[in-house]
């Protein structure tokens, strides 16, 4: 597994694991995690989850995966299918700079 952060002003920021083998990023204690599906030969990321249970809601949690996620898919070269509602309907409209990723032939899959 690898380990990514990402810089946020003065808080403690967590530490967010990429789970290959599984196709997910998770938080060190496995509790919150962004899963994926890959596609079209592994050229396109298909975020189909993310979850955070309830003792951790409102700490950022959910936009630190999509952030380790969507960094991976950048520097893979990948594209993403954002299935996920959270990340389609919350995370990309707050942080439109990650549009580019967002595969051109769909915006969500057909599962």
């Amino acid at each position: 597994m690898a380990g990514v952060a990402a810089a946020v002003g003065a808080t403690e920021v967590p530490v967010i694991l990429w789970n290959e083998s599984e196709q997910k990023f998770e938080t060190e204690d496995k509790k919150a995690y962004l899963q994926y599906q890959l596609r079209n030969e592994g050229k396109v990321m298909d975020i189909i989850h993310t979850f955070v249970p309830s003792s951790k809601r409102g700490l950022g949690l959910a936009s630190h995966l999509c952030v380790a996620a969507l960094n991976h898919a950048q520097s893979h070269s990948m594209s993403i299918i954002p299935t996920c509602s959270y990340v389609s309907d919350t995370f990309l409209p707050r942080n439109p700079v990650w549009n580019s990723l967002v595969y051109a032939d769909s915006l969500k899959s057909s599962i």
